[in-house]
């Protein structure tokens, strides 16, 4: 791969890594959720102070609402860079070149989903994926 079809892939693997990383927070989230809820209050007979957990539990709250609050900003910058791959390879001429980029990197669709979608055997698919690669122009903003 040469140097050009390495700087667009990673250009356009930017959005997947983006959409890896809001699933993991989407997960620590839920994870976290689980944990507070867990952490509620007992009804028992015993006697003893009924808020001695509350500063654990404000804890957890915080630490909730500052995942979601990274996971908001996660989905704004992957739908900027989604729109950025979108438009970069809208600017291709060859429409088969646009279709292949976009089930690869905006769709997330595996080789072997694109082949048959495509209607193609999987080294030409590797093939017009190399070079859409070497056709596609990263945007100087990205660079």
């Amino acid at each position: 791969m040469n140097r050009q079809q390495t700087a667009a892939k990673n250009f356009l693997m930017k959005a997947y890594r983006v959409d890896q990383r809001i699933n993991t927070r989407i997960e620590q989230i839920a994870s976290l959720n689980d944990m507070a809820l867990k952490a509620t209050s007992t009804i028992s007979d015993m006697p003893g102070c009924a808020t001695r957990d509350v500063h654990k539990k404000e804890d957890v709250i915080v630490r909730i609402l500052d995942l979601e609050e990274r996971l908001k900003q996660d989905m704004v910058q992957l739908i900027e860079l989604k729109r950025q791959i979108l438009d970069a390879i809208a600017k291709m001429d060859d429409p088969e070149l646009q279709t292949l980029l976009e089930m690869r990197y905006v769709s997330y669709s595996s080789w072997e989903q694109i082949a048959v979608e495509l209607n193609y055997g999987i080294d030409n698919v590797f093939k017009l994926h190399r070079k859409a690669l070497d056709l596609i122009r990263i945007p100087e903003s990205v660079q």
